[in-house]
């Protein structure tokens, strides 16, 4: 039986914001980065502590069971209101069965905050516990300025809501941290709109869930990505979002039947698919690789939303309960927390 939705308090001035590394760790110029990150918070009046495991000389910044051990302190702790990570990796995978989760479950929920390999740690802890997780920037985007249409991720974990986000228009790259690690504008490379696959014009209610297609594809059939027992529990259907990082179109496809066969989709009324720089297959594109998992199910796609490894980057709580409109006027999601 999943876990009923909790939803963490609102994010405060003055709250503790812990910095830990589930996955990858910080070395070299990203250093400097994540130095300036802190900072930014703490110019923002939180009070941000960083924990051991940040070690970046490895694939991972600690063993899986110190960086387990770490993480659920920190989310168990009641003077950590959120955690947040300096970014993704390869292997979170390999700590989701260390987690203390009977002691996340006596916890109050606290805010986890992150994407890409973060997304491994996101799906469990909403569908398992209940808690509403935060697919939003890790902590080296966190400083970058959001353009007109898009909130920060603060600004979803820190309110109230209902909250309003629009097609921004922008596309945008990464800045290198060894040519500007205070980089906080994202540099413009061209222009992008959400478009709509399988319907003429889209209005649909259900509760988010999703995440990184590379990563959460490996939990698909496991007890930490059973998205078809949570979304069984819930009164409303689901929108399911899914982005990918780097994989080619293969094996993109095969992570989202793979998916699709664990019953992701059984009780979604739409599926948003995130703006992508993945390479295509000679004989396969990302998009035909969507198509080719998901077109079965007679589901509407939106296309080319700003939540994944293309910036800017469109905040989404897991367990919240979203509106997405897709018109010839309107290109919005809402999201209440409740």
């Amino acid at each position: 039986m999943a876990a009923p939705l909790r939803f963490p308090r609102p994010l405060r001035s003055g709250d503790r914001i812990g910095v830990t590394s589930p996955s990858a760790g910080v070395a070299g110029d990203a250093v400097a980065r994540v130095e300036f990150c802190v900072d930014w918070l703490r110019g923002r009046g939180y009070d941000v502590v960083v924990g051991e495991c940040m070690d970046g000389t490895g694939l991972t910044s600690a063993p899986a069971g110190q960086r387990a051990a770490e993480l659920t302190r920190m989310l168990a702790d009641p003077e950590i209101r959120c955690v947040v990570p300096p970014w993704g990796g390869e292997t979170a995978i390999d700590l989701v069965d260390l987690l203390d989760w009977d002691a996340l479950a006596a916890a109050e929920p606290t805010w986890l905050v992150g994407f890409s390999d973060i997304s491994t740690l996101l799906v469990p802890i909403t569908t398992r516990l209940g808690w509403a997780t935060l697919h939003g920037d890790n902590l080296a985007d966190t400083p970058y300025a959001v353009p007109d249409g898009l909130l920060h991720w603060l600004d979803l974990a820190g309110g109230e809501g209902p909250f309003v986000q629009r097609d921004s228009g922008l596309v945008a790259r990464y800045v290198r941290f060894e040519d500007d690690p205070r980089a906080t504008e994202w540099p413009r490379v061209g222009d992008g709109r959400w478009q709509l696959h399988g319907a003429r014009s889209l209005d649909v209610t259900g509760r988010l869930i999703g995440g990184c297609i590379e990563t959460v594809g490996h939990l698909a059939g496991t007890p930490y990505g059973d998205v078809r027992a949570w979304a069984g529990s819930l009164d409303e259907p689901t929108i399911v979002y899914v982005e990918a990082c780097e994989d080619h179109a293969v094996d993109v496809c095969r992570f989202l039947h793979s998916l699709r066969l664990a019953g992701w989709f059984d009780d979604a009324v739409a599926v948003l698919v995130g703006r992508t720089a993945a390479p295509d297959h000679p004989q396969l594109t990302q998009r035909a690789a969507v198509l080719d998992a998901l077109g079965r199910l007679d589901l509407p796609i939106v296309w080319d939303l700003e939540i994944g490894h293309v910036p800017p980057h469109l905040p989404l709580v897991n367990g919240a309960l979203a509106r997405v409109v897709v018109d010839d006027e309107r290109r919005e999601i809402t999201q209440t927390l409740r």
